[in-house]
């Protein structure tokens, strides 16, 4: 973090007390921190597996652009995650609101198990309950509010959140998805093709149906990040660990 005159060091020593205090083992676990001029540092814990986003949309090349993610595992991803979310927002007096939380920095260790990161533009919520929270734009194009429920539908799709070079009309993920989500009918003809054959249709429709809710525009249709979790824990099932694609590995 190099960032002379943007942070001063009373600001940054208050970030670091902030994510020294918050400690879950679905949050990414601060190491220590080092300041020094302009410069400012945070260690954190290694996590051999990188970020999600990557996973979800690999490069081309000998991996073929199709992402080794099975479902169990993106399940998995889905529910820690949450469990991460839930922590801040529920488990910590004052909530804690990410506003930067998208598939980027939630990064996975070398058994592929998820952490929430970057907590930089964290805001602090009021301890009181149904308290104000400042609800100006911060974070990621296609990320803002419902953060939570674009993630969930990145795992479904392995589409991004926003892609203009698609067909009119399916260029913003949640725009395309959203009247699809409650359509039992039509709810595979949005999941990833590389989950073909992975998944019942009910576990499928049970995930797109809290999707949907999570990606309501108006908060107070939103579900708690309590009954996210309580809704995914029956459908995470199985701990498999991913097929991963190393080009060297297969040279």
């Amino acid at each position: 973090m190099d960032r002379p005159g943007k942070q001063g060091e009373e600001e940054f020593e208050m970030e670091v007390e902030l994510l020294s205090r918050l400690r879950s083992p679905y949050l990414l676990g601060l190491i220590g921190h080092c300041s020094e001029g302009g410069h400012r540092l945070l260690v954190y814990e290694f996590m051999a597996n990188g970020g999600l986003q990557e996973h979800l949309y690999p490069n081309g090349g000998s991996c073929g652009g199709i992402s080794k993610l099975d479902w169990p595992t993106r399940m998995r991803i889905a529910l820690e995650a949450a469990k991460g979310l839930e922590y801040l927002h529920e488990r910590v007096n004052p909530p804690v609101i990410h506003r930067d939380f998208k598939s980027s920095n939630i990064l996975l260790d070398k058994d592929f198990r998820a952490r929430v990161s970057d907590f930089g533009l964290a805001k602090l919520g009021s301890d009181r309950a149904g308290g104000h929270v400042s609800t100006r734009v911060l974070g990621t194009q296609g990320y803002v509010a419902p953060d939570y429920g674009v993630v969930l539908l990145e795992l479904l799709t392995g589409r991004v959140p926003v892609d203009m070079k698609r067909p009119p009309g399916e260029g913003v993920l949640v725009n395309w998805a959203l009247p699809m989500l409650t359509d039992r009918e039509k709810v595979v003809q949005i999941l990833d093709p590389a989950l073909e054959g992975q998944y019942s249709l009910k576990d499928a429709v049970q995930v797109a149906a809290i999707a949907a809710m999570c990606v309501q525009q108006e908060a107070d249709y939103r579900p708690l990040m309590a009954d996210v979790v309580q809704s995914l824990v029956p459908l995470v099932k199985n701990r498999s660990t991913p097929k991963t694609c190393n080009p060297s590995v297969q040279a």
